[in-house]
């Protein structure tokens, strides 16, 4: 396995940072353990998702409004549940595909900004975060490739239903690809095959997630790895992973996720207690993902 060096200026250098303060902080408001909002775009099918993660105490009840103070969510628990609480809470919205809702659409239904997200334990305590949602999208991992021990190289194909060249897995299959470093906006201005979505703006890289895995069985393999600071990033799976599948072949997916930068373009971090005390630290931002197919001797 293969991973890139972190650069010393990735979370300090590269840009300034911006921390969130809670606005339940001056009414002794807590802030939960864990809240974001980002979306999430694949960019292979052509459809975009708003998903939410939220974490701490146990709670009763939990709503989001968005920047305009239009309630976009609110859960109450109930019954026997109301008696045991939630804590953790991650969803994902449908993610139609851009024929069926215009990308310009789902942003106007998502407007940037800050968002409140409250909530009620089940001692009464308030809990509030304020969250910021971000329109830059990344531009999605590009310049895939597949090589195998024998040195046979080829770059992934975007349909699984088409004829892939097949790769010898012996001393194991890397797959590269091309750092990101712009958003999805200027990448595909002005290119009539593709639509730019979201806002220009610069684009910070917090790390790549890769998925391999064997369709219909539970056999999957997936790292989160960092940026780097070189033009390809690459991951390496051992040869033994690839005597699990009988069809011989595999879907794998390559995701970029940004850190959150605010409207004057500055990391946004969160306030983390550690044993050494109070740390900032950048809160994970917006995701786009590519995915196809590939084949082993």
């Amino acid at each position: 396995m293969k991973y890139s060096k972190i650069p010393l200026f990735f979370l300090t250098a590269a840009m300034s940072t911006t921390t969130l303060t809670f606005a339940g902080d001056d009414d002794d408001e807590e802030p939960f353990d864990e809240a974001r909002l980002f979306f999430e775009l694949n960019d292979t099918d052509g459809d975009l998702g708003i998903h939410g993660k939220i974490d701490g105490d146990e709670w009763k009840y939990l709503e989001i409004e968005d920047p305009r103070d239009r309630k976009m969510m609110h859960i109450w628990v109930r019954g026997r549940l109301r008696r045991q609480g939630l804590t953790e809470l991650f969803f994902e919205s449908a993610e139609p595909t851009f024929d069926e809702l215009n990308p310009i659409r789902f942003f106007k239904r998502f407007p940037e900004g800050e968002y409140d997200i409250e909530g009620y334990t089940l001692d009464g305590e308030e809990r509030e975060s304020e969250v910021y949602l971000s329109h830059i999208i990344p531009a999605a991992p590009d310049g895939i490739t597949i090589a195998g021990g024998d040195g046979i190289e080829h770059d992934a194909a975007e349909d699984c239903d088409a004829e892939l060249p097949v790769i010898d897995p012996v001393g194991g299959v890397t797959i590269s690809w091309d750092q990101v470093n712009e958003s999805h906006a200027a990448k595909w201005a002005g290119d009539p095959e593709k639509i730019a979505l979201g806002k220009l703006g610069e684009v910070v890289v917090r790390s790549y997630e890769v998925v391999v895995e064997i369709d219909e069985s539970d056999f999957k393999a997936t790292a989160i790895i960092p940026p780097g600071d070189g033009d390809r990033v690459s991951w390496s799976l051992t040869e033994d992973f690839f005597g699990l599948s009988e069809e011989g072949e595999y879907k794998f997916e390559i995701l970029v996720r940004t850190n959150i930068l605010d409207a004057d373009g500055e990391i946004v971090t969160v306030e983390v207690e550690t044993d050494g005390g109070t740390v900032a630290e950048p809160v994970p931002g917006n995701k786009s993902a590519v995915e196809s197919c590939f084949e082993v001797e």
